[in-house]
Parts: structure tokens; C-alpha cells; sequence
């Protein structure tokens, strides 16, 4: 590969990235699901022809996806190695989740870019499927035990030859979803996506050409560890500690312990998971690919200048206990990896405190609350509304954290009240902030949030509700207090009732007129209560956020006499 300059090198990159970002854009404008079209669960790359690292990734798509498709693109690599006959044109499609992490409900496109009859890289897709079969509408079963009661598996087959489709697969894709309808729009919308990446590669290789283009990939991808060994370099040696507990695995009430031994010399950094729970019965397992991307995402948080390559990730090692819940093999059940990677991201963030407390924040509300609600309507057709739910994020040393965001593991957005209500026949009584669920601190966690969802349906519903932090309550950092604990109930006969294990259940009956309520934690406190200033706590105390008797006990600040 030729040198390149530093101004070409800074024009592929942004040209790179558009690419993605187009390619982002073109799913979400395309698919039929309100998971991706509303929501921007899904991402969108390009990855190393040999190795399958990650080269770039869309700014919109979620950031734990640009870990686990560089492991998806391996296993396509491999296979392709296997059967021989990689053409252009082909198409790789499939959704086990050991080989490309995360869990079944995202569906993974994977296409090889030819340039002059020579494989160049890989362009990948993935988004999250609104269904696809298993024993739970929406597929978080919180009662599953092996992957099969999840959903059905896929794993890496060709949906493509030279650019000629297999109508078999479609046809078992189509079979094993309620929703089919959804599940071909999604498809439809991820081949658009991958059609646009090649034609935009071809109109960039024909500007600059194959060489150069390359050169500016090894670029960037030693550009992105070098700066992250010079980060590294800035910050004290030594090894601080964290751990926190997933409330149980769905089957068994005993808490999981997430533990990391954070270890910083020179220019090199060791997250060791030792200690941490072993594989469980219940679906918060989660693939090494997986675990491997949660320690990427959480890097990106306490660095976010570095660009998202793989590069980033060279002065890195990530040491994972074999047996353990954060290397589950198959067919161990994965729907819940969400809840493992936020309490995944928590420890390092825990950890990171020790040494650096000014460049990290403290626990978010840590659980997606994966809310499935499903029946069928008055003329037979299924319905199934499947969504998650904000949080307030955690305190930082530049101010209070976000009231009612999305969790720390992606950039998707919640979807908005009106698309869900619009979809699917249910109203939302109440969709607000949850008064006094921040930790307190120098600078406060952001607020959670309250929802309420009434089901409309003369047929009544069925919901699952797969969630965390009902036990373990989102963490404060340097001397900030801890968070609300999430809550879940739901009315039977005119009395609300709370799960028995406090943060998931299937199988909940719901009549017409009945509902379901979240109350979900707001984030940890940063820094010491004492400490906050108090017009702000009366500010707080003036928007509702906070009660006056709570004010009182826990800031013990002279806030009554601020006049706002």
C-alpha cells in the first residue's frame, strides 16, 4: 500500500463514513418495523476482506453492533473459505447469535465488495427483526432456556449466488415469523441498504482508485490505535476494581455477579471479567463476540473522541472466564444480552471512577425494559407491540445526566408514543417523568420515567416483560448516591400486582381496559450531595423532579431560601 497524504486521508474518511451513513438512512427510511424504522436498532459497515475487523461504521447506527459484525463478517469469511466460489453478487444472511453476538432477533446481511475481480472488504447490515418465531411474541423470553424457545436459529447460509436470490430462504424466514409482512419490508429494506453501499464503493473507487482507497483503510485503522495508546498514556498505572448483580436469570431468583479487574500500564489496558457469575439457565448469557463489543462501546464512552474502527481495540485485552455467563456457548439462551452488557458497562465505568473519575459518569438506569404486548385483533390478524423504555443517565462532572434517555449501548431513539399508539390498539395513560428517581450528588442522575399502557383490544393481550435493576439499583461515582430501583406491576381485577421476580414474567393475561406500568430508575449521582448547589436543588424542587421532604434529607442545603 502507497503513503497517503494527510488531507486525502481526511476526505476518504468522511467519505467512508457517509457511505455507512447512507446506508444507515436507507433501512430506516425502508423498513416496515417501528424497532428500526422509528427506534434505529440496526447498523450498517465496512469490514476488513481478510480479517473481518470493523473498518467504518455509520455514525447512526448502534455502536455495540461495530463489535459483534466484525465476528459476523469472520464466520462469513470462513464459511466462504470452506465452500470456495465467492463471487460478487452473493449475499450471506443469518441470525445465530454465538457466531455474531448479540441475540436472534437481529438479522444479519453480509455481502462481499468486488473491485477489478478482486475481493476488496465486506459490506454488512443488521437490524433488529420485529419477530422471528420462539415461544415469545417479540422474542425476550424471559423464561427460556435454550435458544430454540428464543426463536428460530439461522446460521450462515448464502440468500444470494452472483446476484441471484434463493426464494428458499425467504420462504423459511417468512415461515417463522408472525409478522411477515414486517419481517420481508425489513429485508427488502436491509438489500436496498447493501445495493446503495456497492453503488456508492464503485463511485469512490472510480474518484481514487483501489490503492488508494485501501491505503486510507490501514490509515485510519493505525491512526485509531495510536491515539488510543496515547490516551492510555495519559492516565495513572495501577488496577481498580467494580462489581455489580444482574437481579436474577429469569428462572432461578439469585443475583449474577459482573465483575472486571480494570489494569492500565503505559499504553495498554486488560478488562479482565474473572469472577464474574457462570453460565446460567436463564437467557442473560451472553456470546464472547458480544462481550468482547460491550468492552468496545464502553471505551468509546470514556474516549469518545476516537473514531470507530478496530483499531481502536489493538492496545486492548479483554479476558473472559470460560463457563462463564459472558461467554455462553451454544444453544444457550442470549435474548437478554441487553441487561448483561449495560451491567457490563456499569463495572467499567465503576472501575474506570478509580482512576479518572473526571472522564466518566455514573451508572444510567441500566435495562432496556424489553415490553412485549400481543394478541390478535377482532379479524384474526396477530398484532405484537414490541418496544423499549428510557431511563434517567447518571451524573457527570460537567452536570446533572439526561432525564428519559436510551440506554448507553446504542444511539436508537425510544419510540414515540403516538407511532406505537397509532400501530398497535393500546393507549398510554401516562408517559412522564419519574419524580425522586435520580441519585443524588454534586450533579444529580437524570429523572426515569413513568408509563402507563391500557390495552384496547376486545380481544385482550398477553404481555412479557423482560427487565433489571429491580434489586441492584443504578450506581453513584465519587460520592454520588444511587438511583431508584426500576419497578414493574400490572392490573389483575382491578389490583396491581408486581412480578415475583421482580423484573421479568411471561405470560401476563390482560384484559380489555387492563394495563401494564413501568416506573424506570433515573441514573446515579456524581459527586457528594452536600456539595450541590442550592438553587438548584430548589429548582429541582419547583419542577416536581424532587419532593421537598426528600430535598430536605438528602442535600441538607439552605435551598427554601432561594427565590426563583
Amino acid at each position: 500500500m502507497s503513503e497517503i497524504d494527510p488531507i486525502t486521508l481526511s476526505v476518504l474518511a468522511g467519505r467512508m463514513e457517509q457511505i455507512a451513513d447512507e446506508m444507515d438512512a436507507t433501512l430506516f427510511r425502508a423498513a416496515f418495523n417501528p424497532i428500526i424504522a422509528e427506534a434505529h436498532d440496526a447498523s450498517h459497515g465496512l469490514y476488513h476482506s481478510v480479517t473481518g475487523d470493523t473498518l467504518v461504521q455509520g455514525k447512526s447506527g448502534l455502536p455495540i453492533f461495530v463489535g459483534v459484525m466484525s465476528f459476523a463478517v469472520k464466520a462469513v469469511i470462513e464459511k466462504a473459505a470452506d465452500e470456495g466460489d465467492l463471487q460478487d453478487g452473493d449475499i450471506f444472511i443469518f441470525n445465530d447469535a454465538h457466531i455474531g453476538g448479540t441475540h436472534l432477533s437481529d438479522m444479519r446481511l453480509v455481502r462481499p465488495y468486488f473491485r477489478d475481480g478482486e475481493l476488496f472488504c465486506y459490506l454488512a447490515s443488521v437490524g433488529h427483526w420485529h419477530d422471528v418465531g420462539g415461544a415469545v411474541p417479540g422474542n425476550y423470553n424471559p423464561a427460556a432456556t435454550e435458544v430454540f424457545q428464543e426463536a428460530f436459529v439461522l446460521p450462515p447460509v448464502r440468500f444470494a449466488r452472483a446476484g441471484v436470490v434463493n426464494q428458499d430462504i425467504i420462504d423459511i424466514l417468512l415461515r417463522n415469523t408472525r409478522l411477515p409482512q414486517s419481517a420481508m419490508g425489513d429485508l427488502n429494506g436491509q438489500l436496498s441498504a447493501l445495493d446503495l453501499g456497492i453503488k456508492r464503493m464503485d463511485e469512490l473507487m472510480e474518484e481514487y482508485g483501489a490503492e488508494t482507497v485501501g491505503s486510507a483503510l490501514d490509515a485510519l485503522g493505525h491512526r485509531a490505535e495510536a491515539l488510543m495508546r496515547s490516551e492510555l498514556k495519559e492516565l495513572p498505572n495501577g488496577c481498580w476494581e467494580a462489581e455489580d448483580y444482574l437481579d436474577n436469570d429469569g428462572i432461578t431468583d439469585e443475583p449474577l455477579a459482573i465483575r472486571v479487574a480494570l489494569q492500565i500500564s503505559d499504553d495498554r489496558m486488560t478488562l479482565d471479567f474473572t469472577g464474574s457469575a457462570d453460565k446460567c439457565a436463564g437467557p442473560v448469557n451472553i456470546a464472547l463476540p458480544t462481550t468482547v463489543a460491550t468492552a468496545y462501546v464502553a471505551i468509546k464512552h470514556i474516549f469518545p473522541e476516537l473514531p470507530a474502527n478496530a483499531g481502536v481495540m489493538r492496545p486492548i485485552d479483554v479476558i473472559v472466564p470460560e463457563g462463564s455467563l459472558l461467554s455462553a456457548e451454544f444453544p444457550s439462551p442470549t435474548g437478554g444480552y441487553t441487561e448483561t452488557i449495560l451491567r457490563m458497562i456499569d463495572v467499567i465505568f465503576s472501575a474506570f471512577a478509580k482512576a479518572a473519575p473526571d472522564r466518566v459518569v455514573a451508572n444510567a438506569y441500566g435495562t432496556i425494559n424489553a415490553l412485549s404486548i400481543a394478541g390478535k385483533r377482532s379479524n384474526g390478524q396477530p398484532w405484537v407491540m414490541f418496544s423499549f423504555y428510557g431511563g434517567g443517565h447518571g451524573g457527570s462532572p460537567e452536570g446533572d445526566g439526561l432525564n428519559h434517555g436510551n440506554a448507553p449501548i446504542s444511539t436508537a431513539t425510544i419510540p414515540p408514543m403516538e407511532i406505537l399508539e397509532a400501530a398497535y390498539p393500546v393507549m398510554f395513560r401516562k408517559w412522564a417523568l419519574r419524580p425522586d428517581s435520580s441519585g443524588a450528588g454534586k450533579h444529580r442522575g437524570g429523572m426515569g420515567a413513568v408509563y402507563e399502557i391500557e390495552v384496547l383490544e376486545e380481544n385482550g393481550a398477553e404481555a412479557f416483560l423482560f427487565g433489571e435493576r429491580g434489586r441492584f439499583a443504578p450506581k453513584g461515582i465519587a460520592d454520588g448516591q444511587d438511583a431508584a430501583l426500576n419497578r414493574f406491576s400490572f392490573e389483575q381485577d382491578k389490583v396491581w400486582d408486581t412480578p415475583p421476580l421482580a423484573s421479568k414474567m411471561r405470560g401476563i393475561k390482560l384484559r380489555q381496559g387492563q394495563g401494564v406500568r413501568l416506573e424506570t430508575p433515573g441514573g446515579g449521582g456524581y459527586g457528594n450531595a452536600s456539595e450541590r448547589a442550592a438553587e438548584n436543588v430548589a429548582r429541582d424542587v419547583a419542577r416536581g423532579l424532587v419532593n421537598a421532604e426528600a430535598a430536605d434529607r438528602v442535600y441538607g442545603v439552605a435551598w427554601r431560601e432561594i427565590s426563583l
